[in-house]
């Protein structure tokens, strides 16, 4: 049996997000204000996807942060503030065990692609950026997709540009909301579990659930 295609998603995944906490404090923000900025963009752009609405992600970003800065004491202009952390957001480093797990997938004969709710550019940077751009084989974004995911239409998008069948291709997220949607549009799934928290009870198991990507040819079989 050919092995599956693995289908990382990229913010936080991939992209070490962590990193936007020292990028407030140089703007004079609370470096925890980072995780719920992000946060606000997950819900901004989940609200706009479930009435069917397709924002660019550095809109939605962008317009989260005005929002979460409205009443910090900053060290600079507002719009200034704004531009120095979207700026940071297309610098990020991918997390340490990206490189070696994916060239590991691709010795193991995995064939290797990503799926973005950013831009593909910012994807694209982010494994230049990483040293392993030649190990992967498709770069997507839902920017070319009818909504972001976890809907449906971004993950049958994906498919469809893939030429693969749901039930070839795994989805490896950190997300419990990319994990289960991906499940119930027919996806395999490994939820990264980088933290070692629990998994949500409301949504639907990943099929595997592994610490490290270096973890992932191991349970995947390859």
């Amino acid at each position: 049996m050919a092995l599956p295609l693995v289908l990382f998603d990229v913010n936080g995944t991939l992209s070490d997000t962590g990193r936007m906490s020292q990028h407030f404090e140089e703007i004079g923000a609370p470096a925890p204000l980072a995780a719920l900025w992000f946060a606000s963009v997950l819900r901004d752009g989940f609200a706009l996807t479930a009435v069917g609405q397709n924002v660019a992600f550095h809109d939605v970003a962008a317009g989260a942060l005005r929002v979460v800065l409205a009443d910090q004491v900053l060290n600079r202009g507002v719009d200034d503030a704004v531009a120095h952390v979207m700026a940071s957001l297309q610098d990020l480093p991918v997390h340490p065990d990206v490189a070696d797990g994916i060239r590991a997938l691709r010795a193991g004969g995995f064939a290797v692609a990503v799926l973005t709710n950013g831009a593909a550019s910012t994807a694209e940077a982010l494994l230049d950026r990483g040293g392993i751009r030649d190990a992967v084989d498709a770069v997507l974004s839902v920017e070319d997709a009818p909504r972001w995911k976890p809907a449906p239409e971004s993950y049958s998008h994906a498919l469809e540009t893939l030429k693969r069948a749901a039930d070839d291709v795994v989805l490896v997220a950190v997300h419990p909301w990319d994990v289960d949607g991906a499940a119930r549009a027919g996806l395999r799934t490994v939820w990264l579990n980088r933290e070692g928290t629990p998994y949500p009870a409301t949504m639907t198991r990943p099929d595997h659930e592994v610490s490290s990507i270096g973890d992932l040819t191991r349970v995947l079989g390859g």
